[in-house]
């Protein structure tokens, strides 16, 4: 048995409808490997119980197993706003949160998040990025309120949560090469960013692709 086995054989189960749609996506997509998938999906859902946010905003639906996960793990009267880029993969999210039980607490939005997240006008106890690696930076500047946005999304201990933020390891070499590809180069910016704003607080966790925890002081 090998490890990740052993992690998954002693950590709780996938909840079904959940695998159901692990297995959609990678029958009806072409990147099936954007899943955040069980081991991710379970420490979003005990991330957000620990929390307890009354206002989430994922940016980055994909087909809806990481919203359906972060659902999960919400209150009764918290919500999720979920934004998604490509307005063909609404259908499969559509689905199954219209039959997941947690569904109500989603509100899916389709367009580019820069454009859509500023309409809500909501300020967010919790942010998770899993949007275009490319926009990451634009993405926290959003979140914080810094030009050329007006307004922020998060307050004084809002949590921002970020995913794919080793990019299989290519942030290492953007150190060193100047050639990388515009994606490792936003994903360093965007660590870079974190680390050195005083306003913010963060740990890096080496799970899959990695996870940036960013706490807003």
């Amino acid at each position: 048995m090998s490890i990740d086995q052993y992690i998954v054989a002693n950590s709780s189960p996938e909840d079904p409808l959940l695998a159901e749609l692990d297995r959609v996506t990678n029958l009806r997509t072409t990147h099936p490997q954007m899943l955040s998938g069980h081991l991710q999906g379970k420490l979003l859902e005990m991330l957000v119980r620990m929390l307890r946010p009354a206002h989430v905003l994922e940016i980055g639906t994909f087909t809806g197993y990481s919203a359906l996960c972060i659902a999960a793990g919400l209150e009764d009267g918290a919500t999720l706003d979920t934004i998604e880029a490509d307005d063909e993969l609404e259908p499969i999210a559509k689905e199954f949160f219209e039959r997941s039980p947690h569904g109500t607490k989603i509100r899916l939005h389709i367009g580019p998040a820069q454009e859509v997240a500023p309409r809500l006008a909501q300020k967010y106890d919790l942010i998770f990025i899993d949007g275009d690696k490319r926009e990451y930076p634009d993405y926290l500047r959003m979140a914080l309120g810094d030009a050329p946005f007006s307004s922020p999304l998060v307050h004084s201990g809002s949590f921002i949560l970020a995913d794919n933020i080793l990019w299989y390891g290519k942030v290492v070499q953007s150190i060193t090469n100047e050639n990388s590809d515009l994606h490792t180069r936003a994903i360093a910016q965007f660590n870079t960013m974190v680390a050195t704003d005083p306003r913010l607080e963060n740990v890096i966790i080496p799970l899959r692709d990695g996870l940036n925890l960013v706490r807003v002081r």
